[in-house]
């Protein structure tokens, strides 16, 4: 339990992590273009990794083989898909329409749990999931418009986050975690740049006026670092510990963090609807986090009030 405890709340610190950096990264893709600022922000952040496996875990190389090679590379492309699929979505559709939609990712985590590992969620972490659901809706869906394919692409990106928390959680108990995530997040870096060399202009990327400029060195520092390094190794290390249902509930706090963030540092609106949203979610986390005993000593006490 002690091991669950701590694995969860590290799980919420990278969900505050990628929600605080937000605001950075919209900043930094008003200069660079997406899948270079993507491909740069893992490149920076593999070779981070890489630099502290060889200072304090080169032990770990002894296990560098095909499989660990083949399983990064499988996660990576999860990882990948969930990123190239949102950018390309958000050119079709609204921020508030993808926000929500990602969000579904939380309710696709315990569906695929119980048909690719036959894990079947508690009850209390299915109804976290559905209040959840509902705060996503309230905190992100702020106009309601027709379905569009932009929204295909990103219910394309939920469908691939949803799959990367299912098979980190597989395959993280049986690899080295630090070499894990390198060759995982080497993975996203090198397929984002190939994307960048394809779909956008690299050369003006690769300018050093657009690269040396104030927000896109803070952001890649700050997101590289934080969001990527660290976040990732703590995702890989500690989702072991536990249930992939709980995870998905924990990062969907990530909006939640987002708004926050935005409204302090970037003076965005918080309307009252994304406060309730909020409360939701939050709500939502905690149901998750409950003991099986005490969800049903409260299922208990509701039936006989009313």
């Amino acid at each position: 339990m002690k091991k669950t405890m701590i694995a969860d709340f590290s799980l919420l610190f990278v969900a505050l992590i990628w929600g605080m950096t937000f605001v950075l990264v919209q900043n930094a893709i008003e200069y660079l273009e997406p899948f270079a600022f993507n491909g740069i922000r893992f490149l920076l952040a593999a070779l981070i990794l890489l630099a502290t496996l060889l200072i304090f875990d080169n032990k770990a190389l002894k296990q560098f083989d095909f499989k660990i090679i083949m399983t990064g590379i499988f996660i990576g492309f999860w990882l990948f898909l969930g990123y190239v699929t949102q950018t390309i979505g958000l050119q079709y559709t609204t921020s508030s329409k993808a926000g929500f939609i990602t969000g579904l990712s939380v309710v696709l985590v315990p569906l695929f749990s119980m048909i690719l590992l036959k894990q079947i969620p508690s009850k209390n972490a299915i109804f976290g999931v559905l209040i959840a659901t509902v705060g996503l809706f309230f905190l992100t869906m702020v106009d309601v418009t027709a379905m569009n394919r932009g929204d295909g692409f990103v219910f394309v990106c939920a469908i691939s986050f949803a799959l990367h928390i299912i098979f980190t959680g597989k395959f993280s108990s049986k690899y080295p975690t630090l070499l894990l995530t390198i060759l995982q997040i080497s993975t996203v870096s090198i397929l984002s740049l190939i994307s960048s060399f394809i779909f956008e202009d690299w050369k003006k990327s690769m300018s050093m006026d657009i690269l040396f400029t104030k927000s896109v060195i803070i952001a890649l520092f700050i997101t590289s670092v934080f969001a990527t390094a660290i976040a990732f190794f703590i995702q890989t290390n500690f989702q072991k510990y536990t249930s992939t249902t709980r995870v998905a509930i924990i990062f969907a706090m990530e909006p939640v963090f987002a708004a926050i963030t935005g409204y302090y540092w970037a003076n965005e609106h918080l309307s009252s609807s994304a406060i309730i949203g909020c409360f939701l979610i939050f709500t939502g986390m905690i149901f998750a986090e409950l003991p099986q005993k005490n969800f049903s000593i409260l299922s208990k006490d509701k039936s006989i009030g009313g």
